[in-house]
């Protein structure tokens, strides 16, 4: 079966059966999930989807996370009406379908999200997550926006960015140790890149016996043993954003 090559296993994992406490908004030529907490505040997090695309529940759960922690969170369809992934589609066709949907080729839509929480949302203290693609895309803002204050990548793929390590913002990486996509020697990697190149705070950080999308794609109530990592995660990632926004 084609299935059998599979040139990024990025399971689905458990897929939250979540509504949401925000709503869908256009902003110019981009659909956008965002929440906002009852209480005014000017500090915004951008939160990029992975392959699963922007209306995945899951994701939507982080970004409502987000609100309850005082931020204004914002979810863009940054496939800008593509199709995303399907977890039944073929991935022998992976490659050609991610062609389209380059991680490193948001920075219109970034811009036009910046403005929109600048001017319609009193946002000035901007910040971003992203999830495995969405983290690549975080590395990519990271060594290139001038106006986000801090990232956090999650699962990042780190190959579309390896000979980059010069950061223009704090920036947080986690990784699974059992992550079948990112090796724990591209980590390594990274880490000795940043080391090196880095001039701003950033930390690396790998889960113990965690897997690709562990953050995010796991349900705490059947992965009792992975409850206390996911629970680290989320929390890290929200004290991160605390300490530079």
């Amino acid at each position: 079966m084609a299935n059998e090559s599979r040139p990024c296993p990025c399971d689905i994992g458990d897929r939250f059966d979540y509504g949401g406490r925000g709503q869908e908004v256009q902003v110019e030529h981009i659909k956008a999930y965002i929440c906002k907490p009852d209480a005014s505040t000017d500090k915004a997090v951008i939160v990029i989807h992975d392959i699963f695309g922007w209306q995945l529940p899951n994701t939507r759960y982080i970004a409502d996370m987000l609100t309850t922690n005082g931020y204004i969170a914002i979810c863009p369809d940054f496939f800008v009406g593509q199709e995303a992934w399907k977890p039944s589609n073929d991935w022998a066709s992976f490659d050609d379908w991610l062609k389209t949907r380059s991680a490193s080729k948001i920075d219109k839509e970034v811009d036009v999200v910046f403005k929109y929480l600048r001017d319609q949302c009193g946002a000035k203290k901007i910040g971003v997550i992203g999830f495995c693609w969405g983290g690549a895309a975080v590395q990519h803002l990271m060594l290139k926006n001038p106006h986000l204050k801090a990232g956090v990548s999650l699962y990042g793929v780190i190959r579309h960015f390896a000979d980059k390590s010069d950061l223009l913002h704090p920036t947080f990486f986690i990784f699974g140790e059992k992550d079948d996509i990112i090796p724990l020697d591209q980590v390594t990697l990274l880490e000795q890149k940043l080391k090196q190149n880095c001039k701003v705070d950033y930390k690396v950080k790998i889960y113990p016996g965690q897997t690709h999308g562990f953050v995010h794609r796991k349900r705490d109530d059947i992965n009792p043993q992975d409850k206390p990592h996911i629970e680290e995660g989320r929390k890290d990632m929200i004290n991160w954003l605390n300490k530079y926004l």
